[in-house]
């Protein structure tokens, strides 16, 4: 997800802020340190798994050793894995997370390349087939980007409910996607929302405030259906988008509510994200690379 624009999506009357979040201002650099530290290893319930290290980038074949070592990593701190992929190596994320004990949201990865989107479904199929896949995420932010009709993307999201009428089937996009297209919320069995303070240029402070509006439009537009937090996080490092700056400090305080919101309220949340992965500078710009609770080596931030 990227830079929203000059522009509110919140609708009236989302008021979703019964949680106001911490008190930062007491804490030291080292006291805010250890809470983020105790916060991730009281775990979470899911993580979007960064899978690319440096110099590599989406459309390079990944080993499987490479994903173990990293779904080893993950593992003691996360119930849930997502997926973005279903190919090019992305097909082992599901397979070794069901191996270590983990769940999966597997998304197939749909864009203007109508003969991958056909492989990616084929392959999604499959691995809910091998019962690697416990929620099916037919496309991510297709919507957003423009790559697909409405009517081509419900398609591909009837051929998946079709083939696996066991599965739960849904469909990612920024939260007021599902506000504007009555259709694709139809059709979904799950909302998958995607909330970003960051990208709409909120300050910190506010931060938790927004997310919870904007979680609170999808839940309004789900009328009723079960609404997941596919993603949401704050980068590290780089430079600032309006009111929102990314920094260690500004990192950790935001998962650090985020976690503490969604316990409390039981809202399923996917974090973005695991791994820095350095790719992601041209499409983000410098912040992209920043978005991981473990650097790119590896090793847990802060």
């Amino acid at each position: 997800m990227s830079y929203r624009g000059d522009h509110n999506f919140l609708l009236e009357n989302t008021d979703f802020t019964n949680h106001k979040g911490l008190d930062f201002s007491k804490y030291t650099d080292k006291e805010l340190k250890k809470l983020w530290r105790k916060t991730v290893k009281a775990g979470m319930h899911g993580l979007c798994f960064s899978m690319y290290e440096d110099g590599q980038e989406p459309g390079d074949i990944i080993t499987e050793a490479q994903v173990e070592r990293r779904i080893n990593i993950i593992k003691p701190y996360t119930k849930w894995v997502r997926s973005f992929s279903c190919i090019e190596g992305n097909e082992y994320i599901p397979r070794i997370a069901h191996k270590h004990g983990l769940k999966t949201m597997v998304g197939a990865w749909l864009g203007d390349d109508l003969q991958k989107n056909e492989d990616e479904i084929e392959a999604l199929i499959a691995l809910a087939k091998e019962g690697c896949v416990d929620i099916a995420a037919v496309g991510n932010e297709v919507m957003y980007r423009g790559d697909l009709t409405e009517e081509q993307l419900l398609d591909y999201m009837h051929i998946v409910k079709e083939a696996l009428p066991d599965i739960t089937v849904g469909y990612v996009d920024a939260y007021y996607e599902f506000s504007h297209r009555p259709k694709i919320t139809e059709a979904c069995d799950v909302i998958l929302s995607n909330c970003y303070p960051y990208w709409e240029g909120c300050d910190q402070e506010n931060s938790l405030n927004h997310m919870q509006q904007m979680f609170g439009q999808a839940t309004h537009a789900a009328n009723g259906k079960k609404v997941i937090i596919t993603e949401t996080g704050w980068p590290s490092h780089g430079t600032n988008l309006k009111g929102a700056y990314p920094s260690k400090e500004n990192a950790m305080k935001y998962f650090i509510n985020a976690q503490a919101w969604s316990a409390k309220e039981n809202i399923e949340l996917f974090y973005f994200s695991s791994f820095d992965e350095s790719w992601k500078v041209g499409p983000e710009g410098d912040v992209g690379a920043y978005w991981g609770l473990w650097d790119k080596r590896e090793k847990l931030k802060f």
